[in-house]
């Protein structure tokens, strides 16, 4: 399967939709592209419709399914912009005969710099002294430091790897849990081999990179909560799915100088999830992401996995 240059691509990003960057980028190359100038969160029948007649698509956070792509004879290629397949239903392409291009890693940085940013903040109590703050409480509880900590990662690929590796900055013991361990960047970095048990059981700060699978759902629930420190901080900035959110709610609601950083929630936005009314907690809206390096980065690679596939003449 190939493009040409008067192949007509949808972009469904609003970020890349909004990136002037981008748009001329993509536009230098394929002149026939339709952009989610209304920058609205296409879904069903609307993400149908917008898709429609295309012969390729830059993807999101946009599900793609068997009914979606059934309704869809000329598309070609999906090129995924970020990272996280778990809203694609990857046999329904490969049965249509649709290649998904991909680019992992490409926005890990960013990602793991702002789960860094949020475990510091966490560890030092940021968010329970501002929310008192802000109520009009002046009350000063004693943080730590972040420096010298136990940090774990569960799933230690791209993101995984990247904030252990900015993390060891700190002179932080650091340990990591993968099926698939890479040993040589553990021996790198001095990363401990352990298990998910060991893991909750040693560390100070632990930050889950696993991407939602069965497998995966709810993998992260009470039964390791139990063997956490009190005053155990876990970032999830993966995907929402793999913390039973529930569970989270019962270990913070009862130890105050715990902490969650929670990027990514089961259901997005999270209207009902009980974990916004915890003082305890940093909750943003899915923007691990959401830099201006990255989306460049993303958007770039989602173009160059488009132009690879242009039949030479």
């Amino acid at each position: 399967m190939k493009l040409t240059k008067n192949s007509k691509i949808a972009v469904t990003s609003r970020s890349f939709s909004k990136s002037e960057f981008l748009r001329n980028r993509l536009l230098e190359v394929f002149p026939n592209v339709v952009f989610n100038d209304a920058g609205i969160s296409l879904r069903g029948q609307e993400l149908i419709s917008f898709l429609s007649g295309s012969d390729a698509a830059i993807i999101a956070l946009e599900p793609v399914d068997a009914n979606l792509i059934s309704k869809l004879p000329n598309l070609k290629f999906i090129s995924k912009y970020g990272v996280g397949l778990d809203a694609i239903d990857i046999p329904a392409m490969q049965s249509a005969n649709i290649e998904l291009l991909t680019a992992p890693g490409v926005n890990s940085y960013s990602v793991a710099e702002l789960a860094l940013a949020s475990a510091i903040s966490l560890i030092h109590l940021v968010p329970q002294h501002e929310t008192e703050f802000l109520s009009g409480v002046w009350k000063q509880e004693k943080g730590r430091e972040f420096r010298g900590k136990t940090v774990g990662v569960i799933g230690c690929g791209y993101v995984g790897k990247e904030f252990l590796r900015i993390s060891s900055f700190f002179g932080t013991k650091l340990m990591a849990f993968d099926l698939e361990p890479d040993l040589d960047f553990y021996k790198s970095l001095g990363v401990q081999n352990a298990s998910m048990e060991l893991i909750f059981t040693s560390c100070d700060v632990i930050s889950i990179h696993l991407p939602l699978t069965q497998n995966t759902n709810g993998l992260i629930n009470a039964k390791f909560f139990k063997l956490m420190k009190s005053n155990g901080i876990l970032i999830n900035y993966s995907r929402g799915g793999v913390v039973n959110e529930d569970d989270l709610y019962e270990f913070l609601a009862v130890n105050k100088f715990a902490g969650a950083a929670i990027d990514v929630f089961e259901y997005e936005p999270p209207q009902y999830s009980k974990l916004l009314n915890l003082a305890n907690v940093i909750a943003t809206p899915h923007i691990g992401g959401s830099t201006e390096e990255s989306i460049l980065a993303m958007g770039q690679a989602a173009i160059d996995q488009l132009v690879r596939k242009i039949v030479k003449s």
